[in-house]
């Protein structure tokens, strides 16, 4: 709690945006953004959530953070609270690799992480973005940080707010409903221009959304004006699915560069922390329906190889077409137990793009191109995890 709600910054600065448990691209970072000694490192929070190594990016980042206490700065994301963690899978992880005292004490440390950052006396640095309720810097300065997010408000809005997502910066309102995010707003260039006039700043450095290049220059004053928001996005091939580019933000002598870079693979994790008996289960359910196929189908076949006149007239009995039903149900299930041995990877990968952990209903009955497909592009990415957008009720 020795830092304020609001650092400020001079370059040299790295400035990195969301991260979520990806710390074998983080270490990437690292050698890209410099030496700690030499050169600050602004983070943009986000730490957690969505990837399986959130406990060694948190547990790595405080270590750098207790030896460069003032070159290493870590501001809260949406992510760092009690409720994104435990819906999403940080909760999880740690319980998984140490234990329910763990969480909570990175909870409590959440708690205390600065929000927004100036840097240079000309840009500020914060997860989400502005609000209606922000006014002057002296705002952020006054909040109470020390809680778990609100779902509206000056606090909720700095994490969770978005620029709009068109060329111009053109809203119907100054300020517009998130409905994506189930909270907080959007806000275009009449909001920004505004924001920034008042308080004598030029852009907004905010990271929160991904980005198929790593980064966004929104260049709502005209292709000759210096860009009024950057977004920054420092997980590439986030979720393992989305095959978009990592960024960060390098400042020196007053100069702003983008730093792009490729994901860096990783050990492989069984999906959820899942044990070798349960990853095994559908291997050995389509080895047993396999069986139970083949006595089923022999009995249909000697039925009505054997049988005389009498025994044919019973076997058109209704009885006799719910048997034959079930032949097709088993069959119809092996396809889809095949299905998810062949490719469960890439299944695991879909499932948690999607809400609740649950594919899309009718899609395993498809087939492989059918999966394959589905995850194939950035755009389908994004697609199939807009509901994890949101913030959950």
């Amino acid at each position: 709690m020795s830092e304020s709600n609001l650092l400020e910054l001079v370059d040299p600065v790295t400035i990195v945006g969301d991260i979520h448990g990806q710390f074998y691209d983080m270490l990437r970072i690292f050698d890209l953004g410099g030496s700690f000694d030499s050169t600050k490192y602004l983070f943009l929070g986000d730490y957690v959530d969505r990837g399986s190594f959130s406990i060694e990016v948190i547990l790595l980042l405080y270590s750098i953070k207790l030896n460069y206490p003032k070159t290493v700065f870590l501001l809260r994301g949406n992510h760092e609270c009690r409720q994104m963690s435990s819906f999403f899978n940080f909760r999880s992880e740690c319980l998984y690799k140490y234990d329910l005292e763990v969480y909570d004490l990175v909870m409590d440390s959440f708690d205390a992480m600065p929000i927004a950052c100036i840097v240079n006396n000309k840009f500020i640095g914060v997860h989400g973005g502005i609000s209606p309720e922000l006014m002057s810097l002296q705002d952020i300065i006054d909040l109470q940080r020390v809680t778990e997010p609100p779902r509206s408000g000056l606090f909720c809005d700095l994490l969770w707010s978005d620029p709009v997502d068109n060329d111009s910066g053109q809203c119907s309102e100054k300020f517009k409903s998130n409905e994506v995010r189930g909270c907080s707003f959007y806000y275009g260039v009449a909001a920004v221009n505004s924001f920034l006039k008042k308080n004598k700043l030029l852009s907004v450095i905010r990271a929160h959304e991904v980005q198929i290049d790593g980064y966004k220059m929104h260049k709502w004053n005209g292709s000759t004006g210096f860009p009024v928001v950057i977004t920054i996005f420092s997980a590439p091939n986030y979720c393992d699915v989305y095959n978009n580019k990592g960024a960060v933000v390098k400042f020196n002598n007053n100069v702003l560069n983008i730093q792009q870079y490729n994901y860096t693979v990783h050990p492989y994790i069984l999906p959820n922390f899942m044990d070798i008996f349960n990853w095994s289960i559908p291997f050995v359910i389509e080895k047993v329906l396999e069986m139970l196929y083949q006595i089923v189908k022999t009995s249909d076949e000697e039925i009505i190889e054997n049988s005389d006149k009498k025994v044919v007239i019973e076997y058109n009995h209704p009885k006799a077409e719910i048997f034959r039903n079930k032949v097709r149900a088993v069959s119809k299930m092996m396809k889809m137990l095949k299905t998810l041995r062949e490719d469960k990877e890439i299944i695991m990968q879909l499932k948690g793009l999607c809400p609740d952990n649950k594919i899309p209903r009718g899609l395993l009955q498809q087939g492989r191109d059918a999966i394959i497909g589905a995850v194939d592009t950035f755009n389908k990415a994004k697609e199939w995890d807009l509901e994890n957008e949101k913030r959950p009720q």
